[in-house]
């Protein structure tokens, strides 16, 4: 079953390719990402021009800035885009810089882990048919449907900031 999964992904990756998608957006560059987590909406923007916008869901504890490993809370503040993950449980993911050096000096003077692996990403890959999970569900990432991580993936380049509102 995972082979298939796999070779289905890598089907609909070469499609996506092959049509324009993850590799072929052409667009104005995004040059930042703001997330305002109280309206549960992210934009995509050039220089001030929104060119995408996108209803999101949040970690199951969506209230207050990510303080420490499983507590369920989506970081705020000022981040990069540092990686993406073609081979995600979730769809595709696009891997936000969370923790900084702010946070992790934050949890050691609490004694705890500051936790990580925060990303952007889509809807679990074993989810069953069009069955999407509860708004805010994630362990502290942001996620959207699975088209439009396709999207984001395509659109977002590594070293584009993110700002994440409360």
């Amino acid at each position: 079953m995972a082979i298939f999964r796999a070779f289905f992904l890598l089907v609909a990756l070469f499609g996506l390719a092959s049509c324009g998608g993850l590799r072929g957006y052409n667009g104005p560059e995004v040059t930042q990402v703001l997330v305002y987590k109280q309206n549960r909406t992210m934009y995509l923007l050039h220089h001030g021009e929104v060119l995408k916008k996108y209803d999101i869901g949040l970690g199951f504890a969506p209230d207050g800035h990510k303080a420490q490993e499983g507590d369920g809370r989506t970081p705020e503040g000022d981040y990069l885009i540092d990686r993406r993950n073609p081979n995600s449980e979730f769809h595709l993911s696009v891997g936000i810089n969370y923790p900084n050096d702010t946070d992790i000096a934050q949890a050691e003077a609490r004694g705890v882990s500051p936790g990580g692996d925060i990303f952007i990403h889509g809807q679990p890959n074993r989810a069953k048919g069009n069955k999407l999970p509860r708004a805010d569900w994630t362990a502290g990432c942001i996620s959207v449907r699975n088209r439009e991580i396709e999207q984001i993936y395509a659109m977002v380049n590594d070293g584009t900031p993110i700002r994440i509102y409360p």
